[in-house]
């Protein structure tokens, strides 16, 4: 599995990081740091990606299966 983040998308309310962070972390901006890219989901935080996707209000996380 893979994380997706829309840079397009994404405004930095941080939402994705702060509850998943242990997947994500944030830039010295307050956006996600893989803004703009994507990065493999480590085995058993898998469920902490679908959190961050599903909690981004602009829909701006996408995940790859």
């Amino acid at each position: 599995m893979r994380i997706v983040v829309d840079d397009s998308l994404c405004s930095g309310q941080g939402r994705c990081y702060t509850r998943a962070p242990e997947l994500l972390e944030c830039d010295d901006e307050g956006f996600v740091t893989i803004k703009g890219t994507s990065k493999e989901v480590p085995v058993g935080l898998e469920d902490a990606a679908r959190t961050a996707m599903r909690v981004c209000p602009e829909d701006a996380i996408t995940l790859e299966e």
